[in-house]
């Protein structure tokens, strides 16, 4: 018999680690080849891990919760075993904490507690908490409060299992010392104890109505944690600057209008109007190929395959960016196809890592929730990002060689947000700008 290792699968170029959500299986289950061992989640999107040979889970490595990064061994699988019963362990008069056991048995030494009455380093980021860790702190009585000023020694600064043992055994160390002041034994009478416990009780209760007026606490979810961590690293990465156009997009709606039933009936497919955007943005990129780039340190990298990322809102409210790979090589039924289904695999959580990765340039589509402009922020690591605006109609000023006429025109605000490390306002402005004279020189008499 021999041993498999199973790792953290590469989801993507810019992916470097993953959140264990789920473990399917435990020690001494069986596993069939391609049978899905866990579910992981990345800032992009959610994944299962399926197995990568036929036997006996072996040996879970992390638990859940725990962020791993790509390529690390998270179980082994024992070839041509068979399912063992697991022995009871001998109890104790004190807990005992299981956990799953690591390639290192790292012994433990109890610590001086370290407790920062300061915010930790990094504290607006995503802080995890195994659960073991978190089991342990309800056993101790351990609040989250007083849980988030435990210093961690794990990757990024969490708290394990050695960290909070230590903080348990030297706070009891404290407690011991306290007692131990004076000639005499001091005792601390039931009356004592039960007065120090509603105290605390109560500065946890006041932490939580310290907010003024009739409120509603709501934790965040994952993703957006993740997206907000995202949108703020983004803000401190690039120097943004957004800048504006009007268009006139009639030619457009109209000829949309026109043939949106051949086109449905010929293609199998329904057009919106994120297609032709894509393909008035990939025609002006190829004009000014700056936008469809990215910074490392002092070097700018130059992307020649374009992929359009599509900012999409998912049913839960959240967001989702699934990219049109080489949206240069497709026609305007390709675009359509792609576009449709990438937004249907986002609302029905079908993506896969791959589809969320390698975006060059952004478009987002504001206009959908009525809004007549937006300032996006950059989808890191690109430079730009576009938004369209609500199409509404309002009389507009008509230059003809006869004069000025006043007509009713389909209007529609863009702008669009660049890193002005490398993107000057010249620039910046003039990409917009020819973004704009596309839309409104479509052509209308195009066959379909």
């Amino acid at each position: 018999m021999s041993l498999v290792e199973l790792v953290m699968p590469k989801l993507g170029e810019s992916i470097t680690e993953a959140t264990i959500l789920k473990w399917h299986k435990k020690p001494g289950d069986p596993i069939q080849e391609d049978e899905t061992v866990l579910d992981i989640a990345t800032d992009k999107v959610d994944s299962e891990v399926p197995s990568t040979a036929q036997g006996v889970i072996e040996e879970i490595l992390f638990n859940e919760n725990d962020v791993v990064p790509i390529g690390t061994v998270i179980a082994k699988i024992r070839i041509g075993a068979t399912i063992t019963q697991t022995q009871p362990s001998v109890q104790t008069g004190r807990p005992v904490y299981e956990e799953a056991k690591m390639v290192e048995e790292i012994p433990y030494q109890p610590a001086a507690p370290q407790v920062s009455t300061h915010p930790l380093p990094g504290n607006n980021a995503i802080r995890f908490y195994s659960p073991l860790v978190i089991n342990i702190a309800q056993q101790e009585g351990i609040g989250m409060v007083e849980l988030e000023n435990i210093q961690g020694t794990g990757q990024d600064g969490r708290v394990s299992k050695k960290d909070i043992l230590a903080y348990i055994a030297g706070r009891a160390g404290d407690n011991r010392q306290q007692t131990a002041i004076g000639h005499h034994p001091m005792t601390i009478s039931p009356h004592e104890v039960q007065t120090t416990t509603k105290a605390e009780n109560n500065n946890q209760v006041a932490l939580a109505n310290s907010y003024p007026g009739n409120v509603e606490i709501i934790e965040m979810d994952r993703m957006r944690k993740l997206i907000s961590k995202h949108m703020v690293d983004s803000k401190h990465t690039s120097a943004h600057v957004t800048s504006f156009a009007e268009c006139d997009v009639t030619n457009i709606v109209l000829w949309r209008e026109r043939i949106k039933k051949d086109f449905e009936k010929r293609e199998g497919e329904k057009i919106t109007y994120t297609p032709l955007f894509i393909e008035a943005i990939v025609k002006c990129i190829k004009k000014y190929p700056m936008l469809s780039s990215s910074v490392e340190g002092d070097r700018i990298i130059i992307k020649k395959n374009l992929h359009i990322g599509m900012a999409t809102a998912l049913p839960n409210g959240n967001l989702i960016v699934p990219v049109i790979k080489n949206a240069d090589q497709l026609n305007l039924a390709g675009l359509t196809k792609q576009v449709n289904g990438l937004a249907n695999a986002a609302r029905t959580g079908q993506l896969k890592p791959d589809d969320t990765t390698g975006g060059t340039f952004t478009l987002t589509n504001v206009g959908t929730f009525g809004s007549i402009m937006g300032t996006p922020i950059i989808n890191q690591p690109q430079v730009a990002i576009m938004a369209v605006g609500v199409i509404k109609k309002r009389p507009v000023v008509i230059e003809t060689p006869q004069g000025d006429s006043i007509a009713i025109r389909h209007m529609m605000y863009i702008s669009l947000s660049y890193d002005h490390r490398v993107i000057d306002g010249a620039l910046g402005s003039t990409f917009l700008n020819a973004v704009s004279k596309e839309l409104e020189n479509f052509d209308g008499q195009r066959s379909i």
